[in-house]
């Protein structure tokens, strides 16, 4: 085994969104597990940059602050390669957990999920948002069969499994937000979309009141802002309203990342119509993690489902990579694979 182990570790932070000069790649000896922990060689992590600038203007209850010298956190796949006599872990076990953007981690045992020996024909599936959707769209919108759904970030690591889920749901119709032609003509061409509203065009409640004239009836919105008052605005009697994110403040040159600003809608329309506004973790509803596995599983093999992910080969491009996520660059989740593995888009 290696002495050494190199990470991803935040420089300085930024005063608008971060880029490569904010990181640098660095070389640092193997850490040695403490009691209770295991050490695992991460084979694969996830670029999450609206996460990272969340962390990085200051953190939240959910995610905490990073500082320059800490190494970046966000999930990751790894393989268990050292475990006491003592720990439910065994070497050679897969297992997700919290501590990418490093090649080796030592992990708290209880921080570790088993991923087992044969869920999800690829272990990369396991870095899919696909949980967040399908909790969000199961437990919180419930959506029914000939519901009419509204994505907004269509083409983001959630949006891309959201669309697939609302349909297979029952969904009668589904409308989603992206700021790419390209990506527009893949939602609706492969990711279960019937329509795709550009940003940067009309107004996005314009194009949303031709897209669906009789209104909507489940939201499920990854951006906030402006995005969120069309879906109000267009929201009928009793329609589930879920927020999972805010990419439109934490993506933003403006602002920290850390907070999101003020939406303006008529809050009367809520009471009148007896619209539900919900905010959803997925870790609220862990009963619906071995659900959406099992549904995950069945789903890719059958080929009902996709996971559009991009794969970049090395640690050492990570930084990279990030920059390339935060312009918009790629569809889909975006994973470094840490062996140097790469991969075409998929």
């Amino acid at each position: 085994m290696t002495r050494t182990s190199r990470e991803v570790r935040l420089v300085s932070k930024p005063a608008g969104l971060p880029g490569p000069a904010h990181f640098v790649v660095t070389e640092t000896p193997l850490p040695v597990p403490k009691d209770g922990e295991v050490l695992v060689r991460n084979h694969y992590f996830q670029v999450f940059p609206a996460m990272l600038r969340t962390m990085i203007g200051g953190g939240t209850e959910a995610h905490p602050a990073l500082f320059p010298g800490d190494t970046l956190l966000g999930p990751a796949v790894g393989e268990v390669v050292s475990a006491p006599g003592t720990s439910p872990l065994r070497t050679g076990e897969l297992v997700s957990h919290w501590l990418g953007w490093r090649e080796y981690a030592a992990v708290p045992t209880e921080a570790c999920t088993p991923l087992g020996d044969d869920t999800l024909p690829d272990p990369v599936a396991h870095l899919s948002q696909g949980w967040t959707a399908y909790g969000a769209l199961t437990r919180a919108a419930k959506v029914r069969p000939g519901d009419t759904v509204f994505v907004t970030g269509g083409a983001t690591a959630v949006g891309v499994l959201a669309g697939q889920i609302a349909r297979l749901l029952g969904a009668g119709r589904v409308i989603g937000t992206t700021g790419s032609p390209e990506k527009a003509a893949r939602m609706v061409a492969e990711f279960g979309y019937d329509a795709a509203l550009l940003r940067g065009a009309e107004p996005i409640a314009d194009q949303l009141a031709k897209a669906a004239p009789e209104g909507i009836d489940v939201l499920l919105d990854t951006v906030g802002g402006d995005q969120l008052e069309a879906a109000v605005a267009a929201a009928r009697p009793e329609a589930r309203l879920v927020l999972v994110g805010v990419l439109a403040a934490q993506l933003s040159p403006e602002g920290t990342g850390a907070t999101a600003p003020p939406v303006t809608f008529d809050a009367s329309l809520l009471i009148l119509r007896r619209i539900q506004l919900l905010g959803f973790t997925a870790q609220d509803h862990p009963d619906a993690l071995p659900e959406w596995i099992e549904r995950f599983d069945g789903w890719l093999r059958s080929g009902a489902i996709t996971f559009p992910h991009v794969r970049v080969a090395g640690i050492e491009h990570a930084t990279r990579v990030l920059q390339e996520t935060i312009d918009g660059r790629h569809l889909g989740t975006v994973v470094v694979d840490v062996n140097g593995r790469a991969d075409a888009d998929r």
